[in-house]
């Protein structure tokens, strides 16, 4: 099956050049990638367009500085529309795919015809729930899983599409809204236990304004 991966860039040039140079060092060979760019001010689309086998979308609206997250939210979906892979891996500019971690997406998807939806786990230490959080409001899942951790068939993201109202809680990563979608809605949230990716933890994030593992950044998850 070909593999379709996502990435979404503001200003990400620092670790954009790692980001690219290990998504393109994949050890599974059929898979596109489409990266997003919000109006990058550093010259991340320059360095970009140096890479042929990536197709690079432009944002061509005004960047709503205030809302950083219906930003990223509009830039998946803008490049999940030119992508044309049958399975999904989204990815942020600052994050890291491991060498097999498409071979293992694709395995996952061969062998579970039915499922839609999988998150995997990243290469750094498992996070747990602040103390002081409500037990209640995550006693279904003790981990949402970072963007980058999170592949789906395409058939997938196009109901999630249809059922998202974006705009009435702005404060929602998009991570937390297709789990909660994958696992209350369709019941169909599988995790593979395998580390595949790394998550980067940064001052430009969309969540930088919370402190992390605080109780607003979960809640915002």
């Amino acid at each position: 099956m070909k593999i379709s991966i996502l990435i979404t860039n503001y200003n990400k040039l620092n670790y954009l050049k790692k980001t690219l140079k290990y998504v393109l060092n994949q050890n599974f060979r059929n898979y596109e990638i489409i990266v997003f760019d919000d109006l990058s001010t550093d010259k991340s689309v320059d360095y970009i367009r140096k890479f042929k086998k990536i197709k690079l979308i432009i944002n061509k609206k005004n960047k709503i500085i205030s809302e950083p997250l219906l930003n990223q939210n509009n830039a998946i979906i803008q490049a999940f529309k030119a992508s044309r892979g049958e399975i999904i891996c989204l990815m942020d500019a600052d994050d890291i795919f491991l060498k097999n971690k498409l071979l293992h997406i694709n395995d996952f998807f061969q062998k579970n015809k039915k499922k839609s939806f999988v998150s995997n786990y990243p290469t750094n230490k498992k996070i747990v729930l602040n103390k002081k959080a409500d037990d209640k409001v995550f006693k279904k899942w003790s981990y949402i899983f970072p963007t980058s951790c999170i592949s789906f068939r395409r058939k997938f993201f196009k109901k999630f599409i249809k059922f998202s109202r974006f705009k009435e809680f702005k404060d929602l990563g998009i991570d937390a809204r297709l789990i909660i979608f994958a696992e209350y809605y369709l019941n169909d949230h599988n995790i593979l236990r395998k580390q595949l990716n790394t998550y980067a933890v940064n001052k430009e994030g969309n969540y930088s304004k919370y402190k992390h593992l605080g109780l607003n950044w979960w809640k915002s998850r």
